[in-house]
């Protein structure tokens, strides 16, 4: 069973922003850097265009829910950062969980090589 950390300091989101490559479609942003380390760092970026606290911090469980549950599909030693878009606050569980596995097979970063 893998187990992933989350990304908590504006170091590395900053470090994930400026080295790694970024994959978009409608709802979300995904950034990926190799990390050269065993575990995947996760991090998630909502900000205040998206709604209030209570609409950014639905989208963080979405978001974590869904890689949870596919957490063994994607290889390891990656941080990823999911960025949310405008339209993501209208987004159900399964639009966000479609998203992030189509960005994951674009960006080749699980074990099947992508789409």
């Amino acid at each position: 069973m893998l187990f992933s950390d989350s990304m908590k300091k504006t170091d590395e989101f900053r470090n994930c922003y400026e080295n790694g490559k970024s994959y978009a479609n409608k709802f979300v942003v995904v950034y990926v850097w190799k990390n050269g380390g065993s575990n995947n760092k996760v991090g998630i970026s909502c900000s205040k265009k998206i709604g209030n606290s209570v609409v950014r911090h639905r989208f963080a469980r979405l978001v974590r829910e869904a890689y949870r549950l596919h957490e063994d599909i994607f290889n390891s030693g990656l941080d990823i950062v999911v960025v949310a878009r405008a339209c993501a606050r209208d987004a159900n569980f399964f639009d966000i969980e479609e998203s992030l596995l189509s960005l994951a097979g674009k960006a080749r970063i699980t074990k099947n090589g992508g789409d």
